[in-house]
């Protein structure tokens, strides 16, 4: 983060930092904040949402921080665009912030578990992959033998072979190719069903 800071304070251009995961991280570690680089509110805002923390998802509430020029260039664009987000979710979202602060928590423990029951579940399946240390996805490199089919095909047979829904990761750009990603939004019990039928198509 620092050298993003300092290279956008060198070039003269405004850093944005999608924070949309900043509660939900596992195993001790702490998402990093642009803002706590040096030089940060020069050059830098962060974009926060209630999406993820407090399961407002398609609410689209969120908050911007930051540099003080840039955020009130946001508000007066946003004044333009719309007439703001409709009441009662403004007033949810207030509710939310002031009295629920220890959501996040629980969903971050939700989240972790779900990642625990996949990867332990995939390796069983013979399918190492390493546990992320946060956000809601698995980014899981293609097993050995397979890896030659592509994302797009490797997903393809995990959808028809074992009736498992994955993000081809070619369609994050070509280096993510080899690559497919889950998305932790079943709950464990579902999530066990998936691997092991992930199981059967890999070993049968």
């Amino acid at each position: 983060m620092q050298q993003l800071v300092d290279l956008a304070l060198e070039r003269e251009f405004v850093l944005v930092h999608d924070f949309a995961y900043a509660d939900i991280a596992f195993d001790g570690h702490r998402p990093p904040s642009v803002l706590a680089a040096r030089g940060a509110l020069d050059c830098a805002v962060e974009l926060y949402s209630l999406t993820k923390s407090f399961s407002m998802a398609g609410w689209r509430m969120g908050f911007t921080l930051g540099r003080p020029d840039v955020v009130g260039a946001l508000a007066k664009l946003k004044s333009y665009l719309d007439y703001g987000t409709f009441q009662p979710i403004q007033i949810a979202s207030i509710v939310a912030l002031r009295e629920a602060a220890d959501y996040p928590v629980e969903v971050c423990e939700i989240y972790e578990r779900r990642r625990d029951a996949l990867i332990s579940g995939l390796a069983r399946a013979g399918w190492d992959v390493a546990p992320p240390k946060g956000t809601m996805f698995v980014w899981a490199p293609i097993p050995e033998p397979m890896k030659e089919l592509g994302s797009l095909e490797f997903a393809l047979r995990l959808a028809r072979g074992a009736d498992v829904a994955v993000s081809p990761g070619i369609g994050f750009g070509p280096g993510g190719d080899e690559h497919v990603r889950f998305a932790l939004v079943e709950n464990e019990q579902r999530i066990g069903q998936a691997t092991r039928s992930i199981r059967k198509l890999l070993q049968g």
